[in-house]
């Protein structure tokens, strides 16, 4: 299946723009080839509501002239001469950006390294059409549900090649499929929904299909007759699916880009400590068969695993080139392509298990709300507040008594962040990954 995107022919695509940009006057420059083919099947009731097969090439061009930087893009390789002149002309009339450049050629990877990024089974429309279905049977097999709220199987491939103008040339295909189904419990007003899903680099690493659409099911019966809370301070838990959330406020937090525009509530906290002693938060670009591994950045240069947090101290911020020399800081890998140059940004970020269970932690702090779920963004990354709508279960004496619906939580992450208690669940399927976490004392607002 791999055969569907030919690397050597994307490559030789960079490599023409790349000298064409050199000839039409840029002093430096570098270019990325992306494509794609993916396929998606989408079913409701047994029925196939929607396929969709879809495949893409796009290839963008970034000139420097000086410290002037611009960017074309564009889905055609017919003529990269006139696609070369039109960024460097738009390059000299561009305004001056002082860290503008591309990384440091001692930096540029020399060896690519050999990741698990493809899984070269091949994968039908039936096959994802039958795995859909057999999903949605499962979720409307559990007592309770009323009706399906439709199930989708889908499979992605995708390459990319980055060429540079001082010698580097990279290219790798990736892999993904995926699975998900929504389940619907009860009837009228009262009528409930929730899902479940599994998205992965390796077919065989998917969970059954009639796990996941089991495990929707009994999720969405779960909810069914929710109850207000009164407004006050509780317990709360993030069951893992939502505790991600967290981990990904923080990973904004801790943004080159964030800090040098000191948009960041983080911006000051550099060696500090912001979690409790013993969290530890790594980002891992080689992780095995991770959902953001990938053999190189957006500029070519290699990256290593990283302690973001080491003991509950802050240790680094993610770094590409332009925004390192900003701060006056070393580059650490982690740049991503984003218009006409990079953005720092994560790979595969985790927030390392505690010893405790879920249930140890129910038990443990008596009573207190079990969080599945979030609604809205209400966090605001100058100052670290922090109100989201939420739902979920109140539990007492360790065991939960009832659904929750219609009520708010709020605190300041600063705050939050210092009273983190991972549990011992982790989830570590997807790019960012966490295990529950426990924050004690949060306000509530309900009735």
């Amino acid at each position: 299946m791999s055969d569907l995107i030919d690397q050597n022919a994307l490559a030789a695509k960079a490599a023409q723009l790349v000298e064409a940009a050199r000839k039409a006057g840029a002093d430096a420059c570098d270019a990325i080839a992306l494509t794609g083919t993916s396929m998606t099947v989408e079913v409701r009731d047994g029925k196939v509501e929607e396929t969709d097969r879809a495949e893409g090439d796009d290839v963008t061009l970034r000139v420097l002239v000086g410290k002037r930087t611009a960017a074309v893009s564009s889905n055609s390789f017919s003529d990269p001469a006139a696609l070369a002149e039109r960024a460097v002309a738009m390059a000299k009339v561009a305004p001056e950006d002082p860290y503008s450049s591309l990384a440091d050629e001692d930096r540029l990877l020399k060896t690519i390294p050999e990741l698990e990024l493809l899984d070269k089974t091949e994968v039908s429309a039936l096959q994802l059409t039958e795995w859909a279905r057999e999903a949605e049977a499962a979720g409307l097999e559990v007592s309770g549900v009323s009706k399906s709220g439709g199930a989708s199987a889908s499979w992605r491939l995708s390459g990319a090649v980055l060429a540079t103008s001082h010698g580097f040339s990279g290219a790798y295909v990736s892999s993904r499929h995926g699975l998900s189904m929504t389940a619907v419990a009860g009837e009228g007003t009262g009528m409930e929904r929730d899902y479940d899903y599994d998205y992965r680099t390796f077919l065989e690493d998917m969970e059954n299909p009639a796990v996941i659409g089991q495990r929707a099911g009994e999720r969405a019966v779960r909810r069914l007759s929710p109850k207000k809370l009164k407004t006050g301070k509780v317990n709360v838990i993030y069951e893992s699916r939502a505790a991600k959330s967290l981990v990904g406020h923080f990973a904004r937090a801790i943004n080159g880009s964030s800090v040098a525009r000191k948009t960041s509530f983080l911006k000051d906290k550099m060696g500090k400590p912001i979690f409790a002693p013993g969290i530890r938060i790594t980002d891992d670009p080689h992780k095995r068969r991770g959902a953001a591994t990938r053999p190189f950045d957006g500029e070519g240069t290699g990256a290593d695993l990283l302690h973001m947090i080491d003991d509950g101290v802050l240790q680094h911020w993610f770094l590409d080139t332009a925004t390192a020399r900003e701060l006056g800081l070393a580059p650490n890998g982690r740049a991503h392509r984003s218009g006409a140059g990079t953005s720092p940004g994560a790979t595969n970020l985790t927030l390392e298990p505690g010893s405790k269970s879920v249930e140890e932690m129910m038990a443990e702090t008596g009573s207190g709300l079990l969080v599945t779920d979030l609604i809205g963004h209400g966090v605001n990354a100058v100052t670290g507040d922090y109100s989201r709508g939420a739902s979920g279960f109140w539990y007492e004496n360790g065991q939960i008594v009832h659904p929750v619906a219609e009520i708010t939580i709020a605190g300041n992450l600063i705050d939050m962040f210092a009273r983190m208690v991972p549990a011992s669940d982790l989830d570590a399927r997807y790019s960012v990954a966490a295990p529950s976490i426990l924050i004690e004392g949060m306000a509530l607002a309900g009735e």
